[in-house]
Protein backbone atom coordinates (compact mmCIF):
# COMPACT_ATOMS: atom_id res chain seq x y z
CA UNK A 1 0.00 0.00 0.00
CA UNK A 2 1.57 3.26 -1.15
CA UNK A 3 0.09 6.23 0.64
CA UNK A 4 0.96 8.44 -2.34
CA UNK A 5 -1.36 6.34 -4.47
CA UNK A 6 -4.15 6.69 -1.93
CA UNK A 7 -3.97 10.23 -0.54
CA UNK A 8 -4.68 12.01 -3.81
CA UNK A 9 -6.81 15.18 -4.18
CA UNK A 10 -9.31 13.17 -6.22
CA UNK A 11 -9.62 10.61 -3.42
CA UNK A 12 -9.95 13.37 -0.81
CA UNK A 13 -12.68 14.99 -2.90
CA UNK A 14 -14.52 11.67 -3.24
CA UNK A 15 -14.23 11.07 0.51
CA UNK A 16 -15.54 14.56 1.32
CA UNK A 17 -18.43 14.23 -1.14
CA UNK A 18 -19.43 10.92 0.40
CA UNK A 19 -19.18 12.16 3.99
CA UNK A 20 -20.71 15.53 3.13
CA UNK A 21 -23.68 14.04 1.31
CA UNK A 22 -25.55 13.90 4.61
CA UNK A 23 -24.43 17.38 5.67
CA UNK A 24 -27.20 19.89 6.34
CA UNK A 25 -26.56 22.71 3.87
CA UNK A 26 -25.63 26.14 5.16
CA UNK A 27 -28.52 28.59 5.03
CA UNK A 28 -26.49 31.06 3.00
CA UNK A 29 -25.93 28.56 0.21
CA UNK A 30 -29.53 29.07 -0.89
CA UNK A 31 -29.62 32.84 -0.40
CA UNK A 32 -26.23 33.35 -2.10
CA UNK A 33 -25.83 30.54 -4.68
CA UNK A 34 -22.28 29.67 -5.70
CA UNK A 35 -20.87 30.94 -8.99
CA UNK A 36 -17.42 30.58 -10.51
CA UNK A 37 -15.46 33.34 -12.18
CA UNK A 38 -11.92 33.83 -13.39
CA UNK A 39 -9.36 35.87 -11.52
CA UNK A 40 -9.59 38.04 -8.43
CA UNK A 41 -11.77 40.96 -9.49
CA UNK A 42 -15.43 41.04 -8.54
CA UNK A 43 -17.79 43.48 -10.22
CA UNK A 44 -21.48 43.59 -9.37
CA UNK A 45 -24.30 46.07 -9.65
CA UNK A 46 -26.22 47.24 -6.60
CA UNK A 47 -29.62 48.39 -7.76
CA UNK A 48 -31.95 50.51 -5.69
CA UNK A 49 -35.04 50.24 -7.84
CA UNK A 50 -37.67 51.17 -5.28
CA UNK A 51 -41.25 51.51 -6.41
CA UNK A 52 -42.05 51.61 -10.15
CA UNK A 53 -42.39 55.07 -11.70
CA UNK A 54 -45.29 55.74 -14.04
CA UNK A 55 -44.46 56.31 -17.69
CA UNK A 56 -44.25 59.92 -18.82
CA UNK A 57 -47.21 61.07 -20.93
CA UNK A 58 -46.35 61.74 -24.57
CA UNK A 59 -48.01 63.30 -27.58
CA UNK A 60 -48.29 61.36 -30.85
CA UNK A 61 -45.40 61.86 -33.29
CA UNK A 62 -43.24 63.25 -30.47
CA UNK A 63 -39.88 61.83 -29.44
CA UNK A 64 -39.80 59.76 -26.28
CA UNK A 65 -38.48 61.23 -23.07
CA UNK A 66 -35.50 59.19 -21.86
CA UNK A 67 -35.44 58.03 -18.29
CA UNK A 68 -32.32 58.02 -16.09
CA UNK A 69 -31.37 54.76 -14.46
CA UNK A 70 -32.26 54.93 -10.79
CA UNK A 71 -29.78 54.22 -8.07
CA UNK A 72 -27.52 51.81 -9.94
CA UNK A 73 -24.02 51.61 -8.54
CA UNK A 74 -21.21 49.44 -9.82
CA UNK A 75 -19.22 47.82 -7.04
CA UNK A 76 -15.66 46.82 -7.87
CA UNK A 77 -13.32 45.06 -5.48
CA UNK A 78 -10.70 42.35 -5.25
CA UNK A 79 -11.75 39.06 -3.71
CA UNK A 80 -9.83 37.69 -0.70
CA UNK A 81 -7.64 34.60 -0.73
CA UNK A 82 -7.66 31.80 1.87
CA UNK A 83 -5.30 28.84 2.12
CA UNK A 84 -4.35 26.30 4.79
CA UNK A 85 -2.88 22.82 4.77
CA UNK A 86 -1.62 19.88 6.77
CA UNK A 87 1.62 17.97 6.55
CA UNK A 88 2.11 14.21 6.55
CA UNK A 89 5.58 13.91 8.06
CA UNK A 90 8.12 11.09 7.99
CA UNK A 91 7.15 10.07 11.52
CA UNK A 92 3.54 9.77 10.38
CA UNK A 93 4.69 7.54 7.55
CA UNK A 94 6.15 5.08 10.08
CA UNK A 95 2.72 4.66 11.57
CA UNK A 96 1.25 4.13 8.12
CA UNK A 97 3.78 1.39 7.44
CA UNK A 98 1.88 -0.68 9.98
CA UNK A 99 -0.99 -0.71 7.49
CA UNK A 100 0.96 -2.09 4.54
CA UNK A 101 -1.61 -4.78 3.97
CA UNK A 102 -5.16 -3.80 3.12
CA UNK A 103 -6.23 -6.81 5.20
CA UNK A 104 -4.67 -5.26 8.31
CA UNK A 105 -7.54 -4.18 10.61
CA UNK A 106 -5.45 -1.13 11.57
CA UNK A 107 -5.33 0.11 7.96
CA UNK A 108 -8.84 1.53 7.80
CA UNK A 109 -8.43 3.44 11.06
CA UNK A 110 -5.20 5.05 9.87
CA UNK A 111 -6.60 5.98 6.47
CA UNK A 112 -9.81 7.37 7.96
CA UNK A 113 -7.81 9.65 10.22
CA UNK A 114 -5.74 10.93 7.31
CA UNK A 115 -8.75 11.55 5.13
CA UNK A 116 -10.59 13.26 7.98
CA UNK A 117 -7.70 15.71 8.27
CA UNK A 118 -8.05 16.55 4.58
CA UNK A 119 -11.86 16.75 4.77
CA UNK A 120 -11.54 19.16 7.71
CA UNK A 121 -9.76 21.58 5.36
CA UNK A 122 -12.70 21.49 2.93
CA UNK A 123 -15.15 21.97 5.79
CA UNK A 124 -13.11 24.96 6.91
CA UNK A 125 -13.25 26.36 3.39
CA UNK A 126 -17.05 26.08 3.46
CA UNK A 127 -17.16 28.11 6.69
CA UNK A 128 -15.55 31.16 5.05
CA UNK A 129 -18.32 32.13 2.60
CA UNK A 130 -21.06 31.31 5.14
CA UNK A 131 -19.38 33.55 7.66
CA UNK A 132 -19.29 36.33 5.06
CA UNK A 133 -22.91 35.84 4.02
CA UNK A 134 -24.17 35.97 7.59
CA UNK A 135 -22.11 39.10 8.29
CA UNK A 136 -23.96 40.76 5.42
CA UNK A 137 -27.40 39.65 6.62
CA UNK A 138 -26.67 40.39 10.29
CA UNK A 139 -24.40 43.45 10.34
CA UNK A 140 -23.67 44.06 13.98
CA UNK A 141 -24.12 47.77 14.77
CA UNK A 142 -25.57 48.23 11.27
CA UNK A 143 -22.23 48.24 9.44
CA UNK A 144 -23.12 46.27 6.32
CA UNK A 145 -19.91 44.60 5.28
CA UNK A 146 -17.42 41.82 5.83
CA UNK A 147 -14.47 41.77 8.21
CA UNK A 148 -12.07 38.87 8.69
CA UNK A 149 -8.78 39.76 10.35
CA UNK A 150 -6.26 37.01 11.13
CA UNK A 151 -2.78 35.74 10.34
CA UNK A 152 -1.55 39.27 9.69
CA UNK A 153 -4.15 39.77 6.95
CA UNK A 154 -7.05 42.25 7.10
CA UNK A 155 -9.97 41.56 4.77
CA UNK A 156 -12.52 44.33 5.32
CA UNK A 157 -15.23 45.18 2.78
CA UNK A 158 -17.81 47.95 3.15
CA UNK A 159 -21.05 47.18 1.30
CA UNK A 160 -22.74 50.40 2.43
CA UNK A 161 -20.22 53.20 1.82
CA UNK A 162 -22.79 56.01 1.86
CA UNK A 163 -24.63 54.68 4.93
CA UNK A 164 -27.96 54.63 3.07
CA UNK A 165 -28.70 50.98 3.86
CA UNK A 166 -28.01 51.49 7.54
CA UNK A 167 -30.30 54.53 7.65
CA UNK A 168 -33.20 52.80 5.87
CA UNK A 169 -32.88 49.08 6.55
CA UNK A 170 -31.32 48.75 10.01
CA UNK A 171 -33.33 49.22 13.20
CA UNK A 172 -32.33 49.15 16.87
CA UNK A 173 -35.16 48.60 19.33
CA UNK A 174 -34.98 50.56 22.56
CA UNK A 175 -36.63 50.61 25.96
CA UNK A 176 -39.91 48.74 26.28
CA UNK A 177 -39.86 47.61 22.64
CA UNK A 178 -36.84 45.34 23.15
CA UNK A 179 -37.59 41.63 23.10
CA UNK A 180 -35.84 41.11 26.43
CA UNK A 181 -38.65 43.14 28.00
CA UNK A 182 -41.32 40.42 27.62
CA UNK A 183 -44.10 42.27 29.40
CA UNK A 184 -44.06 45.18 26.94
CA UNK A 185 -42.41 44.03 23.71
CA UNK A 186 -44.54 43.18 20.68
CA UNK A 187 -42.57 41.01 18.21
CA UNK A 188 -45.40 40.99 15.66
CA UNK A 189 -45.40 44.78 15.57
CA UNK A 190 -41.60 44.77 15.21
CA UNK A 191 -41.67 42.49 12.17
CA UNK A 192 -44.67 44.16 10.56
CA UNK A 193 -43.10 47.62 10.93
CA UNK A 194 -39.88 46.47 9.26
CA UNK A 195 -41.73 44.72 6.44
CA UNK A 196 -43.93 47.75 5.82
CA UNK A 197 -40.82 49.91 5.68
CA UNK A 198 -39.28 47.67 3.00
CA UNK A 199 -42.53 47.71 1.08
CA UNK A 200 -42.90 51.50 1.18
CA UNK A 201 -39.27 52.23 0.26
CA UNK A 202 -38.60 49.54 -2.32
CA UNK A 203 -41.86 47.76 -3.02
CA UNK A 204 -40.22 44.65 -1.56
CA UNK A 205 -42.35 41.86 -0.11
CA UNK A 206 -39.76 40.14 2.06
CA UNK A 207 -41.34 37.27 3.94
CA UNK A 208 -38.55 35.18 5.49
CA UNK A 209 -37.53 36.00 9.07
CA UNK A 210 -34.21 34.56 10.28
CA UNK A 211 -32.93 34.42 13.86
CA UNK A 212 -31.07 32.06 16.15
CA UNK A 213 -32.56 29.97 18.94
CA UNK A 214 -31.73 32.42 21.74
CA UNK A 215 -33.54 35.23 19.91
CA UNK A 216 -36.45 32.92 19.10
CA UNK A 217 -36.75 32.01 22.78
CA UNK A 218 -36.88 35.72 23.69
CA UNK A 219 -39.64 36.20 21.11
CA UNK A 220 -41.59 33.24 22.50
CA UNK A 221 -41.46 34.71 26.02
CA UNK A 222 -43.15 37.98 25.00
CA UNK A 223 -46.63 38.40 26.47
CA UNK A 224 -47.95 40.10 23.33
CA UNK A 225 -47.22 36.95 21.33
CA UNK A 226 -48.60 34.69 24.06
CA UNK A 227 -51.86 36.65 23.89
CA UNK A 228 -52.20 35.61 20.26
CA UNK A 229 -51.97 31.98 21.34
CA UNK A 230 -54.24 32.34 24.39
CA UNK A 231 -56.40 35.42 23.75
CA UNK A 232 -58.20 36.90 26.73
CA UNK A 233 -56.15 35.06 29.37
CA UNK A 234 -53.56 36.30 31.82
CA UNK A 235 -50.50 34.93 30.03
CA UNK A 236 -47.90 36.11 32.55
CA UNK A 237 -47.38 32.59 33.89
CA UNK A 238 -48.41 30.63 30.81
CA UNK A 239 -45.76 28.65 28.96
CA UNK A 240 -45.98 28.82 25.16
CA UNK A 241 -44.18 26.21 23.10
CA UNK A 242 -41.89 27.11 20.25
CA UNK A 243 -44.31 25.57 17.76
CA UNK A 244 -47.19 27.65 19.13
CA UNK A 245 -45.12 30.84 19.05
CA UNK A 246 -43.93 30.16 15.51
CA UNK A 247 -47.47 29.50 14.26
CA UNK A 248 -48.79 32.66 15.92
CA UNK A 249 -46.04 34.88 14.49
CA UNK A 250 -46.24 33.40 11.01
CA UNK A 251 -50.02 33.79 10.89
CA UNK A 252 -50.08 37.31 12.33
CA UNK A 253 -47.20 38.79 10.31
CA UNK A 254 -47.57 36.68 7.13
CA UNK A 255 -43.97 35.48 7.30
CA UNK A 256 -42.05 32.23 7.62
CA UNK A 257 -39.53 31.87 10.43
CA UNK A 258 -36.16 30.18 10.04
CA UNK A 259 -34.22 29.41 13.22
CA UNK A 260 -30.57 29.09 12.25
CA UNK A 261 -28.27 27.91 14.99
CA UNK A 262 -25.19 26.59 13.21
CA UNK A 263 -21.84 27.52 14.72
CA UNK A 264 -18.18 27.62 13.74
CA UNK A 265 -14.78 28.20 15.28
CA UNK A 266 -12.81 31.22 14.14
CA UNK A 267 -9.08 31.38 13.46
CA UNK A 268 -8.39 31.54 17.21
CA UNK A 269 -10.56 28.42 17.69
CA UNK A 270 -13.20 30.47 19.52
CA UNK A 271 -16.70 29.07 19.02
CA UNK A 272 -19.08 31.59 17.47
CA UNK A 273 -22.59 31.66 16.07
CA UNK A 274 -23.17 32.53 12.43
CA UNK A 275 -26.28 34.44 13.56
CA UNK A 276 -25.59 36.62 16.61
CA UNK A 277 -27.92 36.74 19.60
CA UNK A 278 -30.46 39.55 19.56
CA UNK A 279 -30.55 40.08 15.79
CA UNK A 280 -33.31 39.35 13.28
CA UNK A 281 -33.01 39.48 9.49
CA UNK A 282 -35.90 39.83 7.08
CA UNK A 283 -35.15 38.66 3.54
CA UNK A 284 -37.11 37.73 0.40
CA UNK A 285 -37.88 34.09 -0.34
CA UNK A 286 -35.30 33.93 -3.12
CA UNK A 287 -31.56 34.55 -3.59
CA UNK A 288 -30.28 38.01 -2.65
CA UNK A 289 -26.79 37.66 -4.10
CA UNK A 290 -24.17 35.18 -5.23
CA UNK A 291 -21.13 33.53 -3.66
CA UNK A 292 -18.40 34.12 -6.23
CA UNK A 293 -15.39 31.80 -6.28
CA UNK A 294 -12.33 33.00 -8.13
CA UNK A 295 -9.46 31.06 -9.65
CA UNK A 296 -6.84 30.14 -7.05
CA UNK A 297 -3.12 30.04 -7.91
CA UNK A 298 -3.27 26.26 -7.53
CA UNK A 299 -6.05 25.98 -10.08
CA UNK A 300 -4.51 28.51 -12.45
CA UNK A 301 -0.91 27.29 -12.37
CA UNK A 302 -0.81 23.73 -11.03
CA UNK A 303 -3.94 22.04 -12.35
CA UNK A 304 -2.81 19.55 -14.97
CA UNK A 305 0.90 20.09 -14.28
CA UNK A 306 3.49 17.58 -13.02
CA UNK A 307 4.42 19.79 -10.06
CA UNK A 308 1.36 18.90 -7.98
CA UNK A 309 -1.97 17.12 -7.99
CA UNK A 310 -5.03 19.42 -7.90
CA UNK A 311 -8.75 18.73 -7.63
CA UNK A 312 -11.56 21.33 -7.51
CA UNK A 313 -14.47 20.70 -5.12
CA UNK A 314 -17.48 22.65 -3.92
CA UNK A 315 -17.41 25.02 -6.93
CA UNK A 316 -14.09 26.72 -6.25
CA UNK A 317 -12.09 25.06 -3.47
CA UNK A 318 -8.78 23.71 -4.75
CA UNK A 319 -7.35 20.61 -3.02
CA UNK A 320 -3.64 20.36 -3.78
CA UNK A 321 -1.06 17.71 -2.92
CA UNK A 322 2.66 18.42 -3.10
CA UNK A 323 5.30 15.77 -2.30
CA UNK A 324 8.60 17.02 -0.85
CA UNK A 325 11.47 14.57 -1.49
CA UNK A 326 13.77 15.70 1.36
CA UNK A 327 12.61 15.22 4.01
CA UNK A 328 9.81 13.06 2.63
CA UNK A 329 6.65 15.00 3.43
CA UNK A 330 3.25 15.01 1.79
CA UNK A 331 1.62 18.43 1.98
CA UNK A 332 -2.12 18.79 1.32
CA UNK A 333 -3.63 22.26 0.94
CA UNK A 334 -7.12 23.68 0.59
CA UNK A 335 -7.37 27.12 -1.00
CA UNK A 336 -10.15 29.39 -2.20
CA UNK A 337 -10.83 32.90 -3.44
CA UNK A 338 -14.36 33.82 -2.44
CA UNK A 339 -16.57 36.87 -1.87
CA UNK A 340 -20.36 37.30 -1.94
CA UNK A 341 -22.18 39.89 -4.01
CA UNK A 342 -25.29 41.41 -2.46
CA UNK A 343 -27.49 42.76 -5.22
CA UNK A 344 -30.66 42.29 -3.17
CA UNK A 345 -29.48 44.13 -0.07
CA UNK A 346 -32.17 46.82 -0.36
CA UNK A 347 -34.81 44.10 0.04
CA UNK A 348 -33.23 42.89 3.30
CA UNK A 349 -33.67 44.38 6.75
CA UNK A 350 -31.89 43.75 10.03
CA UNK A 351 -33.28 44.49 13.47
CA UNK A 352 -31.36 44.51 16.73
CA UNK A 353 -34.17 43.36 19.01
CA UNK A 354 -32.20 43.39 22.29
Amino acid sequence: MNILDILTPAAVAAYWNEVGSNRIPYLGEGLFPAQKKAGLDLNWFKGSRGLPISLMPSAFDAKATFRDRIGVEKIETEMPFFREGFKLKEKDRQEILRAQSSADPYAQEVLDRIFRDAADLIDGAAVVPERMRMQLLFPENGNAGISIVANGVNYTYNYDPDGKWRANNYTVLTGTDKWDAPSTADPVKTIETARNNLRSLYGADSTVVIMNQATFDAMTACNALKQRVFPGLDVTRIYVTGAEARAAMEAAASVSITVYDKMFRDESKVTKKFVPDGYVAIVPARPVGSSYFGTTPEEADLLGSDAADVEIVNTGVAITRVVEPHPVNVNTFASEIVLPSFEGMDECACIKVY
